[in-house]
């Protein structure tokens, strides 16, 4: 009879566990942390040493470890559809990389186009692909403490606009249901969608700019 009663609070346990869905404050915190790691993929790629994030990538609703490695993979099939995209953010939007004000301003225009028309996950990744273009970017031109500032306008970024429709979601695992092959042939068509929207949106964000500026 003990043992019967210590299941069901174990089972009652778990439930709550997956029940409760994570706070604004997490997700924000989680959408900065996966910024980092993706920064320091996409720095390592491009030989730039870079300090590993000093960070445990786990939270409610599973592990980010696994969130981390959906959302790099997918970011390597996002840049692998439109390379030319994700190469010399910068220069594409025609700034300066020694400015945090121009650098905040940049990255958050482009992100306010991705979403213009809407949330998808194919979305998200062109945010981080964006994001870690830009930082190598601005290390490459001299600048590593930008990188601290583009993570956190993405942070800006999520608590605005997307903590809403990740909490619907259940967090940031659900981006893992959105791999069904890792065949490496394989190219998801929601990719595809992101990668034309993405080429569409730098172009108009550079206009954009150029008018502005």
């Amino acid at each position: 009879m003990e043992m019967l009663r210590r299941s069901s609070v174990f089972a009652s346990e778990v439930m709550e566990v997956f029940d409760r869905s994570p706070t604004d404050k997490e997700l924000v915190s989680q959408a900065k942390a996966l910024c980092r790691d993706y920064i320091h993929s996409r720095l390592n790629r491009a030989n730039i040493g870079w300090p590993k994030p000093d960070q445990n990538l786990s939270g409610s609703g599973g592990s980010l470890r696994e969130v981390s490695s959906v959302l790099l993979w997918l970011g390597d099939e996002l840049e692998y559809l439109r390379p030319s995209v994700y190469r010399n953010v910068a220069r594409q939007l025609n700034i300066t990389v020694a400015s945090e004000s121009v650098v905040s301003d940049a990255y958050l225009a482009v992100a306010t186009e991705i979403f213009s028309t809407g949330i998808t996950w194919g979305k998200v990744v062109s945010l981080y692909a964006v994001a870690g273009a830009l930082a190598v970017d601005c290390v490459r031109h001299g600048h590593p403490a930008m990188v601290h500032t583009i993570v956190d306008c993405l942070g800006e970024f999520v608590s605005k606009s997307l903590v809403t429709w990740l909490k619907r979601r259940g967090g940031w695992v659900d981006i893992t249901k959105c791999v069904v092959n890792t065949d490496p042939s394989f190219r998801s068509h929601w990719l595809v969608s992101a990668a034309c929207t993405c080429g569409h949106f730098l172009k108009a964000v550079v206009f954009y700019l150029l008018r502005e500026h």
